[in-house]
């Protein structure tokens, strides 16, 4: 597709995306460009905001944006000299065009790896009229002679430097005349057709051009240097002149050869030897080509006359020639003598001839001169490289920047050298791209292992490692990765070295894709520099990695060079110039200072000493903790007892220690410079609010025990946002530091990884570990689930190593944010405090003094902003006032304000949502760089006055971005308000929707997107610290509020548009859509989320609710006059609503990793509401007792009023299915609660209403349902019609259900009611339903389960009830249970193991069938717990201990769990705290009533003997089983997981006392 040779406005769209390809712009964009269907036409017309629209960036967009506009221009001028010449161009011009076609097209092409097109006047077109041949239109298309080229130095007169490089398509300068005889003169030859030569003609050509330059230059006495391989626009007018473009050498000993020969036959005999000493041998300097692996070369000759050589003597020659007819090499007839002419080598004429070797001796005396001065060379004053390594390794600041990354490109590093790369230790090094494949046994990696704890890779892995479509790894960050290039030597696997051509074939590909998602999406730029260390001689790939990483970062700006071998840095710079010019790199590269010299002068520099840091230890002295364990322990930030006392003060400056203050009192969290320049003096006095006395008073109740034997105890700081809490949590912490081992955990950091680093801290270099101190721990804006997975952890770890202390192994200080602390603090007031906005009279005047000091210290008004605000206890009526002034005059319309919009609304309405520098600096459109330009803006100095005193600039302590937001939560929510003008809220969030910039920047993206997810999805809930529970996202809720639902709904799609039609967005659509009564919508948008996820069982749900409340609606709204057309409608609304929770019941059974059990509740719930509407038709009046006679015979047998006999023909079958329906529902509800621990707030049943009792106390929830579903199928006459058949059983089932029972979970709550008796007259009622002799009338499973059950609920309640059945009666019920050859509920295998659990009077001795119904029974139970529980971790779905064995015999051995609760004294987090610790089994009441019973452990595995046989039990914690073999002693439990065993102990120790 040869779109050279078409005018631009004649392209297609791929015409135009073969231009786009030669321009250097990025694929994506090209592509982009490609689908738009860009034509030429198109591309004439392009604009910069199109190309914003379509997500292009700015630096991009000013590449193709210029190229353009110089590709028509040059297009317009060859058009015109077209025009001007066409009349006379005469026949040989035409017969060249091809030649020009291809040479220099006049409509414009583009160079091969450059970027603009061609455009020539048609004088510069034509080609030459000698008889040389066109050139083949299959070489690379010509350079715009418009375009500048970059101008490159020659290579040093005579230097044989091998490593020396030409780049291609660079030019050199001019071709020059004679200068002072020394500097030399230069004169180019193309030699194109040199490859289309036979030797013969080569050699007299190049023989021809040497000889004739060489005594031009010998003749004058002058230095000079001819280049073949350099364009002459004598020659060649569709190039620029001096254009480097190389020429094939096939043998170089045909150019040696040829000069060898023509110089004996060219020069007269006595001055050939003359010649052969002043013409140097030829010079192959290779032309590098990013696009071309063609190897070429530039063939110079060096002329040297020096003046011993040439003195008195003038150099006469013969020029070869090769005759086309003869095919032989002639000379020419005559000698001629040549000389420089200006730049060029002319023949001396005739006439001139006797004056020109009269003034030989002039010349002779000139050179001899010029020889002396030259050898007197001024010495040279060296640079102050130690000022420059200082500059450039610091981003130009006179301090090292603890913030400021390193990548360090590396290669082998010799012995000698490794006692000098003791600053690579201190530099904060991101990951090394090492090329010495023997580093981990010999070189760097091997002593830098020994100071840093770091991850090995090779390049394939590393990219895999960091290519996830999630944020990456915090473990990044934290550990320096190691990536091996180039194989590793000692690596037992197939990574081995390779040579550089095997290399770019099979590891290349690898480094680029590294070297792009690390410039892309880790680190924004200006945050990193990349350090090329160069300590051997270079090899191709590391020029390579230079490369990418200049590509990918847009110049060398933050790349730079050290290298102490000259030669070393001189390969690498000549390699590298293919990409940047040989002066640039020289101004970033540090070279020829020692190794030695650097490594001490980077010392220097450091912000902080080399000493080691300490940890107090258990003896009270002190303990070292080296660099590498304390990276080791990468989750948590450790606190020492010297911290910052390593500072250098003497580096910092004034400035400096004034920013730390000040950054401070804007708002961000305190560090501990801070706090340890506030010690020191070295600024003002931190304020410490009353609740950090406070805090300190708990935590020193904590370690003297408080009669709380806990592992890990907590202390709460729960603060309001900007009131100072986090601050108060680190001061407690910098208080004890010398005290405890102190840390901040990382709560990036999975649980178990911080527990094991949290025990690794508190063993470190501890001789005995039952007397180490107690950890103090931070935990900061954790969410509850991750804490208390942490918590179990600790406990579990604490309750492995069997220490019995009076003091906690842990501390856990969890600081949090909460818009109500004092809430909170009430509810567990022992061990929280509140921090809130109001304060104290003392702390007022603290506050206000504290100010009057920094006003006087800053008189910028804005970095003390938020102090203010504290000062004024974030006053509602100062916030309004103070943005109000803070805002006068702003410019509504300008993107910085629209910049302060968007934040705000995010800050507003999303917990600690930020937007991160680089997504400010694109919407402002600062993101642009180019090669030559440094970054010459500050994104602060961009903004205005207003913007600057409400924005603070943190960094993430998880991704290390800097990140943009407004001072405080309660300003950005001021400013939404004062800045929308009359723009709407949704209007304002519909305009960050359609900001493209904002969701295609690449550096946190995904932070950007989820906070976008949670402003339009996330809800607000009391327990993560919200004012209410909502049923939207408060912005959502507000949206309704201020405008209507109609708005919020727009919004809504918009989000859902544009974030890629989330099916999750539709599922809210669907939810606002019928909780403002818009079934239709509701119904359309949850067919839209289920069309993306047709099996996800949350969206099937939500679809259930769509029906279900479109039902509950239709019926509220009945009136009398309702068709039964009307009517059937509503019971279908009901039954799809029913088949809709029975799929996603379906759905969630799939779900491996989730368990969902909605659908069952939605079932249940619109079933009993739909039984109630039913009720109330007229079709089915009531019976003489009030009961729904007609509606049971209609429900429940195959009667059907004819009334409804044709009108409901659909709904019959489906409705008689009703009953069946709810039972199964019901059953599974019922099975869910008895395997797992639900709810934790039991005793506040009050405070629910009925949509709180499903999510927080289900219990009751089914009690309810229960009674409701058994109410609409009681029916005494129907009893008594019945005759004892399958009615009767249907309606004493109901009567049980009616009664409180009826399945596991009813049957078992009665044990949780406060009125024991009154539950026991319950059950024992309930068994009256049943028949006399269960043993003769056979019972159903599940009425037999719920019979025996209500007997062992029974018996905990009323031990002397005269209901009860002796134990081996229920025993021989429930055989059944063992023999029956189907499979029956958890529960009658839950009932067999404490039936047949070995009895003191029944089972004096062993029985084996017994053992085998109790093995048998066990192993259901794990079966079917295995199944019920699928993928889902158990901490979140904790199995729930039902019973304890206790002491005794028959059912009175049978301990309920919440008889043990009755027997502890406290509140109920109190008693949960108890479980949750171990130290319930403290209580001597306790121990009074529960049996310990005998096992033993082994590889960590419990046992215990039944009636005889070996069982294998679970432990509760399992590292409290011992590691060995041992005897051990523990409480039992039982459980629908099987037996579990509570505070196991090794019998043999004498601290036990069994009892």
């Amino acid at each position: 597709m040869d779109y050279k040779t078409l005018p631009v406005r004649e392209w297609v769209e791929n015409h135009v995306k073969c231009w786009l390809e030669s321009t250097g712009i990025k694929k994506e964009y090209v592509d982009k460009l490609h689908a738009e269907e860009v034509t030429g036409p198109a591309l004439m017309e392009l604009d910069e905001s199109f190309l914003k629209d379509m997500g292009m960036k700015k630096g991009q967009i000013q590449i193709l944006i210029h190229k353009r506009n110089e590709l028509l221009r040059l297009q317009d001028n060859a058009e015109q000299a077209e025009d001007s010449s066409s009349k006379t161009r005469d026949r040989r011009d035409a017969q060249t065009a091809p030649a020009r076609a291809s040479n220099a097209p006049a409509q414009g092409t583009a160079s091969e790896g450059s970027s603009g097109a061609v455009g020539t006047t048609s004088s510069e077109t034509t080609a030459p009229t000698s008889g040389k041949k066109p050139k083949s239109s299959k070489k690379s298309p010509l350079p715009s002679a418009a375009e500048v080229l970059e101008v490159r130095n020659y290579r040093p007169f005579r230097s044989q430097d091998t490593n020396f490089r030409y780049v291609k398509d660079t030019v050199l300068p001019p071709e020059s005349g004679v200068s002072d005889l020394i500097i030399p003169c230069h004169e180019y030859k193309s030699c194109e057709t040199a490859a289309e030569l036979n030797k013969q003609q080569l050699q007299s050509k190049f023989a021809s051009e040497v000889i004739r330059f060489a005594s031009a230059c010998m003749n004058i006495r002058t230095n000079g240097t001819i280049h073949f391989g350099v364009m002459d626009s004598v020659e060649n007018k569709g190039w620029k002149h001096g254009q480097i473009v190389g020429i094939k050498v096939k043998k170089r000993e045909d150019f040696v050869d040829a000069l060898d020969y023509n110089i004996e036959k060219c020069f007269c005999n006595n001055l050939q030897e003359i010649a052969r000493k002043c013409i140097h041998p030829p010079v192959f300097v290779e032309v590098i080509s990013k696009d071309s692996q063609e190897q070429r070369f530039v063939v110079e000759v060096d002329i040297e006359p020096t003046f011993s050589l040439v003195k008195n003597n003038c150099f006469e020659v013969y020029l070869p020639k090769y005759n086309e007819s003869s095919q032989k090499v002639i000379l020419t007839k005559e000698p001629a003598l040549y000389q420089r002419l200006g730049a060029k080598s002319e023949p001396v004429q005739r006439s001139k001839l006797t004056a020109f070797i009269q003034a030989m001796p002039d010349r002779d005396a000139q050179r001899e001169r010029a020889e002396l001065s030259s050898t007197q060379v001024p010495t040279e004053i060296p640079q102050d490289l130690g000022r420059k390594l200082s500059i450039l390794l610091n981003d130009g600041k006179s301090y090292m920047d603890d913030s400021l990354r390193y990548i360090l490109v590396t290669n082998r590093c010799e012995q000698d050298n490794l006692n000098h790369i003791d600053f690579l230790m201190h530099l904060n090094i991101f990951c090394v791209f090492d090329f010495d494949e023997h580093s981990n046994v010999s070189g760097l990696y091997s002593k830098y292992k020994e100071h840093h704890e770091t991850s090995s890779y090779f390049l394939q892995d590393f990219f895999k490692e960091i290519k996830t479509d999630n944020s990456p790894s915090q473990k990044l960050f934290d550990q320096t990765s190691w990536i091996f290039c180039n194989g590793r030597s000692d690596f037992l696997g197939d990574e081995k070295a390779c040579d550089e051509n095997t290399w770019i074939r099979t590891k290349k590909k690898y480094l680029k894709k590294v070297i792009t998602c690390i410039c892309e999406e880790i680190l924004p730029e200006g945050s990193f520099i990349v350090l090329f260390l160069l300590l051997s001689p270079v090899q191709k790939p590391l020029v390579d990695t230079f490369q990418e990483f200049y590509t990918e970062m847009n110049g060398m700006e933050y790349i730079i060079c050290i290298a102490e071998s000259r030669d070393n840095y001189r390969k690498w710079a000549n390699l590298a110039q293919e990409s940047c010019s040989i002066e640039t790199l020289e101004q970033r590269s540090v070279v020829g200072m020692k190794l030695s010299h650097v490594d001490a002068t980077i010392q220097s520099m450091l912000p902080s000493t080399a000493q080691p840091r300490h940890l107090p230890a258990s003896t009270g002295g002190l303990c070292t903790l080296p660099l590498r364990e304390e990276e080791k322990l990468c989750s948590l930030e450790i606190l020492c007892t010297d911290q910052c006392d390593d500072i250098k003060l003497n580096l910092w400056t004034e400035k400096q220690k004034q920013e730390i203050e000040q950054d401070f009192y804007r708002g961000r969290k305190i560090t501990w410079e801070n706090l340890w320049l506030a010690d020191n003096k070295h600024c003002g006095d931190i304020i410490e609010r009353s609740a950090c006395a406070e805090a300190s008073k708990l935590l020193d109740g904590i370690l003297r025990g408080g009669g709380h034997n806990y592992s890990v105890a907590k202390l709460k700081i729960f603060h309001h946002p900007g009131s100072g809490g986090s601050t108060i949590a680190r001061q407690v912490l910098w208080k004890n530091r010398k005290r405890f081992r102190c840390a901040v955990i990382k709560t990036s950091y999975p649980p178990l990884t911080v527990c094991n680093h949290v025990l690794a801290l508190r063993d470190y270099e501890e001789k005995e570990i039952i007397h180490c101190f107690p950890v103090l721990l931070l935990i900061e804006d954790y969410d509850d689930e991750y804490l208390e997975d942490l918590q179990s952890e600790l406990i579990e770890a604490a309750a492995a190593r069997k220490m019995n202390t009076s003091r906690p192994y842990f501390i856990l200080i969890c600081c949090r944010r909460y818009n109500d602390p004092e809430r909170h603090c009430k509810a567990s007031p022992l061990d929280t405090v509140a921090v809130t906005h109001k304060l104290t009279d003392l702390e007022k005047e603290q506050f206000n003094t504290k100010l009057e000091n920094l006003q006087q210290k800053y008189d910028k008004p804005e970095f003390i902003l938020t102090f203010v605000l504290m000062c004024k206890e974030f006053s509602k009526t100062y916030v309004s006032d103070m943005v109000e002034h803070i805002l006068q005059g702003i410019d509504l319309s300008s993107r910085d304000t629209c910049l302060m919009r968007y934040i705000a609304l995010l800050n507003c309405y999303v917990p600690n949502s930020y937007l991160s520098l680089s997504h400010c600096e694109a919407f402002l459109g600062l993101g642009a760089y180019t090669e030559s330009t440094a970054r010459a803006y500050d994104f602060k100095h961009h903004l205005s006055e207003q913007a600057r005193m409400i924005f603070i600039e943190l960094r993430e302590s998880t991704t290390y971005i800097s990140t943009i937001r407004i001072i405080h939560c309660l300003v950005a929510k001021e400013i939404l308000h004062q800045l929308s003008g009359n723009q709407s809220l949704s209007q304002i969030a519909t305009n960050l929707l359609q900001e493209k910039t904002l969701f295609e920047n690449r550096f946190g993206r995904e932070e950007f997107r989820k906070f976008i997810r949670h402003l339009f999805i996330r809800r607000d809930k009391r327990s993560r610290g919200d004012n209410t529970d909502t049923l939207f996202s408060p912005f959502i809720e507000q949206v309704c509020e201020t405008e209507d639902c109609e708005k919020a709904i727009a919004v809504l799609k918009a989000a859902y548009e544009l974030l890629g039609k989330d099916p999750f967005f539709a599922q809210q659509l669907a939810r606002l859509n019928y909780s403002n009564e818009k079934f239709e919508d509701a119904k359309y948008w949850a067919n839209v989320a289920k069309s993306h996820l047709p099996t996800d069982s949350f969206i099937l749900d939500t679809e259930g609710q769509v029906y279900r409340k479109w039902f509950s609606f239709t019926v509220d709204k009945m009136t009398e006059e309702d068709t039964p057309e009307r009517i059937t409608e509503k019971i279908l609304l009901a039954l799809e609503a029913m088949k809709c929770f029975r799929a996603a019941q379906q759905a969630a059974k799939e779900e491996r990793e989730s368990m969902n059990n909605a659908g069952y509740f939605g079932e249940v719930e619109v079933g009993c509401r739909l039984l109630r509407f039913l009720s109330t038709l007229p079709v089915f009046h009531r019976g003489p007792e009030r009961e729904h006679t007609e509606l049971v015979k209609y429900l429940t047998t195959d009667y059907i009023p004819e009334d409804i006999k044709r009108p409901w023909g659909r709904l019959h079958s489906r409705l008689k299915g009703l009953r069946q329906n709810l039972y199964n529902a019901l059953e599974w509800i019922s099975e869910e609660l008895s395997y797992f621990q639900t709810d934790k707030n039991q005793e506040k049943d009050d405070e629910n209403d009925d949509k709180e009792e499903q999510i927080h106390n289900p219990r009751k929830w089914l009690r309810k349902q229960a009674a409701v579903y058994a109410k609409f199928f009681i029916s005494a006459s129907l009893l008594d019609d019945s005759n004892n058949g399958p009615d009767t059983q249907l309606m004493r089932q109901m009567s049980i259900y009616g009664s409180g029972g009826g399945n596991v979970t009813n049957i078992l709550s009665f044990l949780t009611d406060k009125k024991e008796n009154r539950s026991a007259e319950k059950l024992e009622r309930i068994l009256s339903f049943y028949p006399e002799n269960p043993l003769r009338n056979r019972l159903e499973d599940n009425d037999l389960i719920n019979f025996i059950l209500c007997h062992i609920t029974l018996a905990c309640l009323a031990p002397g009830s005269a209901k009860l059945l002796p134990l081996p009666t229920l025993r021989e019920l429930s055989l059944r249970f063992f023999k029956g050859k189907r499979q029956f509920p958890a529960s009658a295998y839950f009932l067999l193991t404490l039936l047949y659990w070995p009895d003191e009077a029944l089972d004096k001795e062993p029985n084996p069938i017994n053992d085998e119904i109790l093995t048998s029974a066990l192993q259901t139970l794990k079966r079917l717990y295995d199944i019920k529980v699928k993928d889902v971790p158990t901490r979140k779905k904790r199995i729930y201990t039902h019973f304890f064995l206790g002491k005794g015999y028959g059912l009175s051995k049978i301990v309920d769990k919440t008889k043990i609760d009755k027997l502890m004294v406290g509140s109920l987090d109190e008693r949960r705290m108890k479980w949750l610790h171990g130290t319930v089994w403290n209580v001597p009441r306790i121990r009074d009533n529960l049996k310990r019973v005998s096992g033993w452990s082994k590889d960590r595995n419990l046992f215990i003997r039944g009636h005889g046989k070996e069982l294998q039990i679970l432990p509760l914690h399992r590292e409290s089983v011992p590691a060995g073999s041992e005897n051990v002693t523990f409480y039992l439990g039982f459980s629908f997981n099987g037996l579990v065993a509570f505070n196991i102990e090794v019998e043999n120790d004498p601290a036990i006392k069994r009892t």
